[in-house]
């Protein structure tokens, strides 16, 4: 976990700075057991942010004159939380790697076969999608979210918000503002889109835990794969009969003719945006820019989506569903990104990174900590089979993490510090 790591290395040197931890894989809950123990002091504690746009409002506590209270507040509460959390694992019982194999889910690929082979294997380079294209496809809920703006019910929602007597008529001025500044960036094209498809043959391993991928059926025939995608499993105990999932039980075994997608899309141009309102000290027009182009770039992962389906794989050519029944995932299939809980390691981005070129193909890159740059960008795999659903591994045991790290012929300490945030047991 790169972030207990840098945790560590601050409180090493001597960092009297206060920690703002944030992003889509961070939660409060990781940050009171895992990182809040490397550094949190009255002087400088760690602070979990949904996003930077909620660190405005942490930072004025951090420097009102009643900073000493709300560190203090922040800190009991995530004393609290670790002593929750540790009491559960006590609780907690897991089934060992080799029991939740056993009762992994089982497709029955004769019944239910894989889609049909894609109109177009291999890589597609989309860069002709213009942003008012995917206007209509935004959620604008996160929109709200970013800026602390949550209606209560019935108006919970967009559009709904607008009817909340707390926050509707700060939510619509919000909106109207964000209407204008999208308007002016399509009119003035300073932000673009631009993504990379990949469709390739695929098969589950002969142990059924990761996912082989071929760059033709004649490789496929051959047995030589191109790369794998290595998967987690759940480990947990249910109190049902429900099976241990493994993105890896979606694609079928060797014998059929299955195929996996992948994608990866960027919006361009908010950091050009950003640093011009930097310059004009407009910290409003800074935070607006980059929200919409979070929703840009969702709105085009949903779009390009769409277009996987119905075109490029052509799986669902018949599918008829208007952006409503999108947002809410009527479709056949998943794409889960990597990273996120149905695959919380972040290196097998590396992997789709290999096989689909983005840096050299669309501009997107890995950093050392494996965050796409731009910001503004979203991946994925694409799953097509109907029965194919969107999970949470949870956390593994080191039985599960010693086979995984053999597969993906990493030491066992690397493995265990990418999955340090899933781990059910202590890390040396």
């Amino acid at each position: 976990d790169e972030m207990v790591v840098v945790a560590k290395e601050m409180s090493k040197a001597g960092f009297k700075q206060p920690l703002l931890i944030g992003g889509a894989t961070t939660s409060k809950m990781h940050t009171a057991v895992k990182l809040s123990p490397n550094y949190f002091t009255l002087e400088h504690p760690v602070i979990h942010v949904l996003d930077a746009s909620r660190s405005v409002t942490v930072v004025s506590s951090l420097l009102g004159e009643n900073k000493e209270d709300f560190v203090t507040d922040i800190m009991e509460e995530y004393d609290e939380m670790r002593e929750d959390y540790y009491a559960g694992l006590e609780d907690r019982y897991f089934l060992t790697f080799e029991q939740a194999k056993e009762q992994k889910f089982k497709i029955d690929f004769d019944a239910k076969s894989p889609a049909p082979a894609p109109n177009k294997v291999g890589i597609t380079v989309v860069d002709y999608v213009e942003l008012e294209n995917v206007v209509p496809y935004i959620d604008w809920n996160p929109f709200f979210q970013t800026w602390e703006l949550r209606g209560r019910y019935p108006n919970r929602g967009y559009p709904k918000i607008f009817d909340d007597e707390a926050v509707g008529n700060e939510a619509r001025k919000l909106f109207d503002d964000a209407q204008a500044m999208l308007k002016e960036i399509i009119a003035e094209k300073s932000m673009h889109l631009k993504g990379v498809v990949g469709l390739f043959p695929a098969n589950q391993s002969e142990d059924g835990e990761d996912v082989h991928i071929y760059s033709d059926e004649d490789s496929r025939a051959a047995g030589n794969p191109t790369a794998t995608f290595c998967m987690l499993r759940q480990q947990a105990e249910k109190e049902n009969e429900d099976p241990y999932l493994s993105q890896a039980d979606f694609i079928a075994p060797a014998g059929y003719k299955d195929h996996l997608g992948m994608f990866a899309v960027s919006c361009f141009g908010c950091e050009a945006l950003v640093e011009k309102y930097e310059a004009e000290h407009d910290d409003y027009s800074k935070i607006m820019s980059q929200a919409l182009a979070d929703r840009f770039v969702e709105a085009f992962a949903e779009y390009l989506h769409k277009v996987i389906r119905t075109e490029m794989w052509g799986y669902a050519n018949n599918e008829e569903l208007n952006e409503a029944d999108l947002l809410k995932i009527k479709y056949d299939g998943i794409r889960p990104a990597p990273g996120y809980p149905s695959q919380p390691d972040h290196t097998e981005k590396t992997t789709m990174w290999n096989l689909i070129k983005a840096k050299e193909l669309a501009g997107i890159s890995l950093s050392d900590s494996l965050s796409m740059m731009p910001a503004a960008s979203v991946s994925a795999l694409v799953f097509a089979h109907p029965d194919s659903k969107y999970f949470a591994v949870g956390q593994v045991g080191k039985d599960q993490v010693e086979s995984y790290a053999e597969r993906k012929k990493f030491e066992l300490p690397v493995a265990e510090r990418w999955l340090s945030p899933i781990l059910n047991y202590e890390r040396d």
